[in-house]
């Protein structure tokens, strides 16, 4: 019997906002990502094993790690 598994990762851009970058001192629009890696069976992703967050400056490229909360937080 063969089983075929693995994991994923899939990217997400998920609505932006405007803030002030923590590095260029600009306030440009603020791209939010969501990176979350799923386990895979038979190439079919079954459920999602971590999810992270991250803001990245549309100005510098800057790119600030976001909790769940922090999240929740900028709207």
């Amino acid at each position: 019997m063969l089983i075929v598994f693995g994991f994923k990762t899939v990217f997400r851009v998920l609505p932006g906002r405007m803030l002030t970058c923590r590095y260029c001192g600009i306030t440009a629009l603020q791209r939010l990502e969501e990176q979350a890696n799923k386990f895979t069976l038979f190439f079919i992703p079954v459920f999602t094993t971590s999810r992270r967050y991250q803001m990245v400056c549309s100005n510098c490229g800057g790119s600030t790690s976001l909790s769940r909360d922090d999240l929740k937080a900028i709207g």
